[in-house]
């Protein structure tokens, strides 16, 4: 590793990377066949090396400690608000610390899953109260898990691909990462958050109300029930969020490093899924359904790699209940006595949690399997899985934007990565 390069990317600054963020997308070895800013490189591909790569992917779903967790809720206290799914900070935000999304990549290689979700912070800060970057890398590059010998397959036309992003997404040498998310986890955790705080939900694409909710008229407000349809619009938009935030700390990372690259959602998450219907653009190759009464396919997850709380992949919406509160209130979780913390006493502060008892989960089991028997799935308007946000990184052709360009079209990390970097000079 090139310790002065790395020490330099530490102290980047963060004022520097947010003015200077844009996003330029001509890479060595592209092309723009037409138009006013026709240009052909004459430089081939340089793909990202390794270390480029892990900084790239650090940036977008490192594991950056143990988060703070949600204080206080004059409902329920002195309990601890009891949300979150994952007792770790990653470099971008969740929703009530939900984490729902892991991180996938492709390049020349091939095609991987970085898998930071649960994973528990093992990289120290110093007694600078900084993180060593060689340590993150250490610590987490173990995280990575190789899911294919090939790059991602996505054509480079309509409808799989945007036609604007065409000439330039997922190209030889490029980079692209993009974090997916567990919708369907996602939806089960705010189902959990609306219980714990009273609330319940009616069937408003039906018109009608969930049957059988009067048993648990004790724990949450069956009168004045939120419509089913705020529920999966309120954990879309959450979850869009989570994956957003992933793709633009990658981006602010890509000015530090002086790699080129932009953030867009210009790539069919059904091709990228693996729901294309076209057998020659497997995707990553999640399982999906389809039924008359969904406008789309819906994937739901591939076993053994990335699944989603939902049958088929668990035996009922119950199991998938049991399998998140596991999660939060199991070793390891967010709310287990021996999961370590930010704070002095940890073991008192996660114990101070409610912990999900039988009338509770029986009651979010209820709502979450009227929805699946009803929809045929669950979520019952969103999918089950969700893609959004995908950030390519590349190497830069400085002589286009020289040439189209006036000055500060990039940045000083810009004109001199390949140099120190790759010991190329312009």
């Amino acid at each position: 590793m090139d310790e002065q390069w790395l020490k330099e990317i530490a102290e980047f600054p963060l004022v520097e990377a947010l003015f200077g963020r844009r996003s330029r997308r001509f890479f060595r070895g592209a092309e723009i066949p037409d138009g006013t800013l026709a240009y052909k490189s004459k430089h081939e591909p340089l793909p990202l090396d390794n270390l480029e790569k892990l900084l790239i992917l650090l940036a977008v779903g490192g594991v950056t400690g143990w988060h703070h967790s949600v204080t206080r809720h004059d409902r329920y206290k002195p309990h601890l608000s009891n949300y979150s799914g994952s007792a770790s900070g990653r470099t971008f935000p969740s929703a009530a610390g939900f984490h729902t999304s892991e991180i996938f990549f492709t390049d020349d290689t091939g095609t991987y899953i970085f898998q930071t979700r649960d994973a528990k912070p093992e990289a120290e800060r110093g007694e600078d109260s900084r993180h060593s970057i060689v340590e993150l890398i250490d610590k987490y590059k173990k995280r990575i898990r190789k899911i294919s010998d090939k790059r991602l397959h996505i054509p480079n036309y309509e409808p799989y691909m945007e036609g604007h992003n065409s000439w330039v997404a997922n190209r030889p040498g490029t980079f692209l990462a993009f974090p997916v998310g567990d919708l369907a986890q996602h939806t089960i955790a705010n189902l959990c958050f609306y219980v714990q705080n009273g609330l319940s939900i009616y069937d408003d694409v039906n018109n009608r109300k969930i049957p059988g909710l009067e048993q648990f008229a004790d724990i949450i407000d069956v009168e004045n029930p939120l419509p089913l349809t705020f529920l999966d619009q309120y954990s879309l938009a959450e979850l869009s969020a989570e994956l957003s935030t992933a793709t633009y700390a990658g981006m602010l990372m890509q000015q530090a490093l002086g790699l080129g690259g932009w953030m867009f959602d210009g790539i069919d998450r059904l091709t990228v899924l693996g729901a294309s219907g076209d057998p020659e653009v497997p995707g990553l190759g999640f399982r999906y359904d389809t039924d008359e009464r969904w406008p789309l396919p819906n994937p739901t997850g591939l076993e053994g790699v990335f699944i989603s709380y939902t049958p088929p992949h668990f035996k009922d919406m119950r199991a998938a209940v049991d399998a998140f509160c596991e999660r939060k209130f199991g070793p390891n979780g967010p709310f287990h006595p021996d999961t370590p913390g930010p704070w002095k006493a940890p073991r008192n502060v996660r114990s101070s949690a409610q912990v999900h008892d039988e009338q509770f989960r029986a009651a979010v089991a209820h709502i979450a399997q009227y929805v699946y028997d009803t929809f045929g799935k669950f979520p019952a308007t969103v999918p089950s899985v969700y893609s959004l946000m995908y950030l390519q990184t590349h190497h830069l052709d400085l002589d286009y934007y020289d040439k189209f360009f006036g000055p500060h079209s990039y940045l000083r990390t810009h004109a001199e990565h390949l140099e120190k970097r790759h010991g190329i000079k312009r």
